[in-house]
């Protein structure tokens, strides 16, 4: 599918995003000043510097690495902000994708099943257009042509922001099919524990009598050598771990979970979830990524180091 489709969509501007920084109503920027049940006086010591993007200020995103790695944004003009990815060109892989579920993009307006009813009949599987085509996955031959470690089984375009999540609109869920949002995954693990995961979050989570936003982080493991699986046909990282890192804000109050999970060619559907939790300060040693930094520190400290056993509890596991 060419990008200069009509269907493509644009990206909203810099000037325009600025517009929408400007507003919390939808849950997107957190305003931490006196009158934010959020609100606290303790210092933000590992916040991210948002001084040249006020978007990086959002608490979904985490502490950015840097380096080779660069923060790509996708906007829609109804939706503003879709989701966000840090993208590095030198492992040419993202290292997590983020965004929130909230009232304004939970609605369905769209579903998957309408791509097969368009004038090209098929999922609009396609290159990211902010992202150089040559460090991105081909949309067809590079997954499906590579092979699960001592296996036959080929490798799913796997979702990480998944196009359930995104159907709002046409435009917001379009963009979730960009192949900087696909990671390799077995089908077994793909259409099984992974989309478990997906469906909990979605499904259970995601309710207003639940949450006033869900803040989602997800990827695969890409900085050690010891989680990477494989490599494709044509170098590209398999994920040997899959992460999901969960921060609820409902009033004044925050909890955090994370699923933690293997990348195995095995049917796991049917696993209880509880299985695969762990509080964020673990998974931030198992992966070396600092999740939910924008919070004041005291909100961070509490909702990371949560027991077990409590965050069991808190999400009904």
């Amino acid at each position: 599918m060419k990008l200069n489709n009509p269907f493509v969509r644009i990206m909203i501007t810099a000037t325009v995003m600025m517009a929408f920084a400007a507003c919390d109503d939808t849950g997107n920027l957190p305003i931490f000043g006196p009158d934010d049940p959020g609100y606290s006086s303790a210092a933000n010591e590992n916040k991210n510097d948002a001084s040249q993007d006020e978007t990086l200020a959002q608490l979904q995103f985490p502490k950015v690495s840097g380096g080779t790695s660069e923060v790509i944004h996708h906007s829609t003009s109804d939706l503003g902000l879709n989701y966000s990815i840090e993208w590095d060109h030198a492992l040419r892989a993202q290292r997590w994708t983020c965004f929130t579920f909230n009232a304004s993009n939970s609605t369905q307006k769209w579903s998957r099943n309408q791509w097969y009813q368009t004038s090209w009949g098929k999922d609009p599987f396609q290159f990211d257009p902010l992202v150089p085509v040559k460090e991105q996955p081909l949309v067809t031959g590079e997954f499906n042509s590579s092979y699960y470690p001592g296996t036959s089984r080929i490798y799913d375009r796997g979702h990480i922001c998944a196009s359930q999540d995104r159907v709002c609109s046409k435009d917001a869920n379009e963009q979730t099919f960009y192949m900087t949002n696909m990671m390799p995954q077995v089908n077994a693990f793909n259409a099984g524990i992974w989309a478990q995961m997906e469906i909990i979050l979605r499904d259970r989570w995601n309710r207003s009598s639940f949450r006033d936003v869900l803040y989602v982080v997800k990827g695969g493991t890409i900085d050690r050598e010891s989680q990477i699986l494989s490599r494709t046909k044509s170098g590209f990282i398999v994920p040997r771990y899959f992460f999901m890192a969960l921060l609820c804000k409902t009033g004044s109050q925050y909890k955090a979970l994370a699923f933690w999970v293997e990348h195995l060619n095995e049917d796991h559907s049917g696993d209880d979830l509880s299985t695969y939790v762990v509080n964020i300060d673990r998974l931030e040693q198992l992966t070396g990524i600092d999740f939910f930094c924008n919070l004041p520190d005291d909100i961070e400290k509490e909702v990371e180091s949560t027991a077990r056993s409590q965050i069991l509890r808190d999400w009904n596991l």
